[in-house]
């Protein structure tokens, strides 16, 4: 599989830095039951790379010293991680908001049978993906079948209570889609109208919100770019989709990305291109980028997350390259959907 890191390195995005940290976003690990064409971390059932408890505690030890708010946990698919279960207790015992990015048929796998109903329990937000609302597009990027499962997973969360905004309890259950090429996505508004209208028609499913988020040109989904010779195509509609109001709201100034191991990185999508947090004692503060691309190899600077539990990261500098303009085209895009 060809890296499409080289080609992002040099760059004229914007020089980015971070505002006050609200969100540590978690990699329990790249195991998963699926693997997604446009899964940017080349997650799937074979993978073997999972966060230990120990490095689960330094987090948690993070969370403590700088009160944060929100615990983002990812994958991979983060509920096979076999301490997951501990990771969102223990989070919640800090009255801790915690979202579970859930790819919906891990709800259905062997083993999983009480899970929606630990998530309830905990009051988790489940943030689903469901990449469109229709067989064919779903099954077209995440396998045969996929579609049907996620169905029969949003039922069994509406029937426990998710996605209904009138409960006194209320759970959250939002649905995250992505394109299925190499194209932006449409408006979120409408989009996530149609998901409404569409899924309780035929299905009787609800839910909150849908985000929308475009693919990046990174892992999977760049290779797929290079190899069909589409990658400067979409960089170029990246580009010129950029928008500048779309800076102020991009994930990285409130967030952090750990990965499996507790290394740090400003969002997830450096960590998939090996891109660490670049602090102000490894990196001259007037060229953000210049030590990354000295060459086509990144001068890797390592932190984990052990080594800021005191540390102050207001003000500190993003590593930015040309992935970053995914997040400024159109509407914008996050974790949390479209910043527009």
């Amino acid at each position: 599989m060809r890296d499409s890191r080289p080609y992002l390195l040099d760059t004229d995005f914007p020089a980015l830095t971070r505002g006050k940290l609200e969100t540590v976003q978690v990699n329990l690990g790249y195991l998963c039951n699926l693997s997604c064409t446009h899964c940017h971390v080349n997650a799937g059932p074979h993978r073997k790379e999972l966060m230990t408890r120990e490095t689960i505690d330094q987090i948690l030890a993070f969370i403590d010293l700088h009160d944060i708010k929100t615990l983002d946990l990812t994958g991979g698919a983060p509920e096979l991680n076999p301490e997951f279960r501990y990771f969102v207790e223990q989070a919640r015992l800090r009255d801790v908001h915690v979202m579970d990015r859930c790819n919906l048929t891990v709800l259905l796998e062997e083993g999983q049978e009480d899970l929606a109903a630990f998530l309830a329990k905990h009051k988790v937000e489940v943030v689903a993906s469901l990449p469109c609302y229709t067989e064919d597009n779903v099954d077209a990027q995440r396998g045969k079948g996929v579609f049907d499962k996620s169905i029969d997973a949003l039922q069994a969360l509406n029937a426990i209570g998710y996605g209904h905004p009138s409960s006194t309890d209320h759970l959250t259950l939002s649905l995250v889609y992505n394109p299925g090429g190499a194209f932006l996505p449409p408006p979120q508004e409408k989009l996530e109208a149609d998901y409404h209208a569409y899924l309780h028609t035929h299905f009787g499913i609800v839910f909150d919100e849908l985000y929308t988020i475009t693919n990046m040109p990174i892992s999977r989904f760049g290779a797929v770019l290079l190899a069909k010779g589409k990658f400067d195509e979409y960089m170029s509609l990246l580009k010129a989709s950029y928008s500048q109001s779309n800076l102020k709201g991009v994930m990285c100034r409130t967030l952090i990305s750990i990965d499996w191991q507790g290394y740090v990185f400003d969002c997830d999508f450096n960590q998939m291109l090996d891109m660490p947090i670049a602090l102000a004692r490894t990196a001259p503060a007037d060229t953000t980028n210049a030590y990354l691309i000295a060459s086509d190899k990144i001068a890797k600077q390592t932190t984990h997350i052990s080594d800021l539990l005191t540390r102050n990261l207001v003000g500190e500098s993003i590593v930015v390259a040309d992935h970053c303009y995914g997040c400024t085209a159109g509407q914008g895009s996050s974790c949390g959907g479209a910043l527009d």
